[in-house]
């Protein structure tokens, strides 16, 4: 709502759309830092609805790049927005994409990098190497790397990425998650738990094996493609669940 002069038409907004019928699920994708506001991380947090996910395009921690990159914050100022969005909802989703190799970047600040994302407990990461783009004030700076050194830079924050967001996942065994499902074949389904975007994210696959249901007069209870249902986590695959599927009393418990 920025452009339209009103910093909380977003936080107003979502309660409205998750209220339409027939609506599912309600996901906000690419929010920045600096303006994730407490009012926005309550209705993220709280609105049935909306998926407690919070995708904060980090870009880098080391505070000296971000300056360059005309952004604000670093390692200790993310780390309490996280911590402030644990707090009102401590199974929410946290994916972020970063770049490495932006002119001027130092052995020390890939290490404040590393920093950050060990401690940041994050679902989803994305690594992406800096290369120039037309028109932008970045083409034109000084300190320049050049594409080995940005490409090892990729591959050891990437390396480090994929061995944390498997960690995370493996945090979740025991949850109790909702996954939205997108396919289903035979006894099992997949589909995404709220703290995972489709296509960019891992997914989860909902075993469920014909289990009787009581909702269902002790018959199976059929899954459809589209369904919101409710599974505890069991296992993990890299950064992707396995759960299996609770019946409805359940899942509301």
């Amino acid at each position: 709502g920025k452009d339209l002069g009103d910093l909380r038409l977003l936080e107003r907004l979502l309660p409205e759309v998750a209220a339409i019928p027939g609506i599912t699920r309600v996901r906000v994708n690419y929010l920045q830092p600096a303006e994730v506001r407490p009012g926005l991380v309550e209705v993220l947090a709280t609105t049935p609805g909306v998926a407690p996910y919070f995708d904060l395009s980090f870009q880098h921690a080391s505070p000296r790049v971000l300056r360059r990159m005309r952004r604000f914050g670093g390692t200790e100022r993310f780390l309490d927005l996280l911590a402030g969005v644990r707090e009102r909802a401590p199974a929410a989703g946290v994916r972020t994409n970063v770049i490495v190799g932006f002119p001027g970047e130092t052995a020390d600040d890939v290490a404040e990098l590393e920093r950050f994302l060990s401690a940041a407990r994050l679902d989803a990461v994305g690594v992406f190497g800096y290369s120039d783009e037309d028109a932008t004030e970045a083409a034109g700076m000084d300190g320049k790397l050049d594409a080995d050194t940005i490409a090892d830079r990729v591959k050891r924050i990437g390396g480090l990425a994929e061995e944390l967001v498997a960690q995370r996942a493996e945090e979740r065994v025991g949850e109790v998650v909702e996954v939205l499902l997108e396919r289903v074949r035979g006894h099992t389904g997949e589909g995404r738990a709220a703290h995972q975007a489709p296509e960019v994210d891992g997914s989860t696959t909902v075993r469920y094996g014909g289990t009787p249901d009581a909702a269902y007069g002790g018959s199976p209870r059929p899954l459809r493609v589209g369904d919101l249902v409710c599974a505890r986590v069991v296992a993990t695959e890299g950064v992707d669940l396995i759960a299996d599927l609770l019946d409805r009393a359940e899942g509301a418990a």
